[in-house]
């Protein structure tokens, strides 16, 4: 049973969280480096807030929202 729990403390630090533990050494020579990936995430979120506010743009001019007071159940 002892191995079965030293098996999956391995796949998590040896495997699943080893691109955390690259980071962690990469911060220390390069933090510019470490942080680009963090940039990219940021970017792919305002991206697609963009597009999401952009598509509702496009509902709200079409009419195609139901917006009277029983168009939802929970009012």
């Amino acid at each position: 049973m002892k191995d079965f729990f030293y098996a999956i403390q391995d796949l998590f630090v040896d495997v699943l969280l080893a691109p955390y533990g690259a980071l962690a050494t990469l911060e220390l020579e390069n933090w510019f480096g470490a942080n680009t990936i963090s940039w990219i995430f940021i970017l792919i979120g305002f991206v697609a807030m963009v597009y999401w506010m952009l598509q509702l743009r496009t509902f709200d001019k079409n009419n195609e929202e139901n917006k009277t007071v029983s168009a939802h159940s929970y009012l």
